[in-house]
């Protein structure tokens, strides 16, 4: 462990989190081998992240407060340095590559700043990492094992990087209440499958018509009850998945959902087939059995080592696919991939395992 940064010297840890909801999940073995590291009550951890991704990390063991990143207003940056200066942190760890987050720690006065040497912050940092070149771009390294090398340098030894989220018995409660009211009841004898056909970026997004041919299938073959969740502004694309497919479909959208309701219905699920986003760490972090698509970029950048894991990777993508580049030129990637391929990886998944997830719930204490 670096000089001055023994679990006794620091009293008030603060660690940055990531701005992407998937990024939030791979963050969460860090989080826990900095708090093995860092026990309580010696050292009390506080999260700093945005509003929209703290239902994430709710109800688990690893942090004693939550701060919420401000947005990007010319005063925002000032404001929330201020605002975390009167903490008085001896240290933080800074996940996110950003310029942003390290100005903020620095300008709050945080003793120690710690965090990779990328997007021209290195001034900002106390100990700065160096991540590994390959020619004008990085080696590709998971995102996973990217914040355990920071977790590593704190001193952590041998984490364990299982991606790992909990949930709350009344939130699981109000998950079956809103799957009951759309015709899938708590005692229901079907595998529950949840499509998720979304993605920030839409070259990342496999179309809605193979979605809905895939629906029909899993309806037809295994008798699923076949759900499609993601986030509010991609209802258009939910709809679309809805109107391709011919067996009825539940529409989460449609509803009143919010993230954390995500997470009990996720955790109710048979089987999640997904782009390359956020629920994907979700399922995996809650041993859901999980179809995964990439395209255009290669999965290089997030394996996350889940057993119960399929990859459906697009003809032609290759580990050389820097998911920092540009898309064009892989745009239609996505087109490549075929529902009998995504439709095979399914039926491995759900032939082998039971329809139905034990229902015991555990919440973090």
């Amino acid at each position: 462990m670096p000089e001055g940064l023994d679990p006794h010297s620091i009293a008030r840890l603060l660690v940055v989190m990531p701005t992407w909801l998937g990024d939030c999940v791979m963050a969460t073995p860090t989080l826990r081998a900095l708090r093995r590291t860092f026990p309580a009550p010696d050292t009390q951890i506080t999260l700093l992240l945005r509003k929209n991704v703290r239902p994430t990390v709710a109800g688990s063991p690893w942090y004693d407060r939550l701060v919420s990143l401000r947005g990007d207003r010319r005063d925002g940056s000032v404001g929330q340095a201020r605002r975390l200066a009167s903490r008085k942190f001896d240290a933080a760890v800074l996940l996110p590559n950003s310029f942003r987050t390290a100005f903020i720690v620095a300008a709050a006065g945080v003793k120690r700043r710690i965090g990779y040497d990328r997007d021209g912050r290195g001034f900002l940092l106390t100990d700065r990492l160096i991540p590994r070149r390959n020619g004008d771009g990085f080696v590709p390294v998971p995102t996973l094992d990217y914040y355990l090398g920071l977790a590593r340098y704190m001193g952590a030894s041998d984490p364990d990087p299982t991606m790992e989220l909990f949930t709350r018995p009344e939130d699981d409660a109000a998950a079956d209440a809103l799957l009951a009211s759309a015709g899938f009841g708590p005692d229901d004898p079907r595998p529950l499958v949840l499509l998720n056909p979304g993605a920030q970026k839409k070259p990342k997004r496999w179309p809605a018509e193979r979605f809905g041919d895939l629906a029909d299938r899993l309806a037809d073959r295994f008798g699923a009850c076949v759900a499609l969740t993601g986030a509010p502004s991609e209802r258009p694309i939910l709809d679309d998945v809805a109107h391709a497919a011919e067996a009825p479909v539940i529409n989460l959208a449609a509803r009143p959902i919010n993230l954390t309701l995500v997470k009990s219905i996720v955790r109710r699920a048979a089987l999640m087939v997904t782009n390359d986003t956020g629920p994907r760490h979700i399922a995996a972090a809650l041993k859901v059995p999980v179809v995964t698509l990439f395209g255009p970029t290669a999965p290089q950048w997030t394996e996350i080592g889940f057993d119960r894991e399929r990859q459906v990777i697009s003809p032609g993508v290759s580990p050389e696919h820097d998911r920092e580049r540009d898309y064009i030129s892989a745009r239609r990637s996505m087109h490549r991939i075929t529902v009998d391929s995504v439709f095979e990886a399914a039926l491995d998944l759900l032939s082998s395992s039971p329809h139905r997830r034990p229902r015991g719930v555990v919440a973090a204490p």
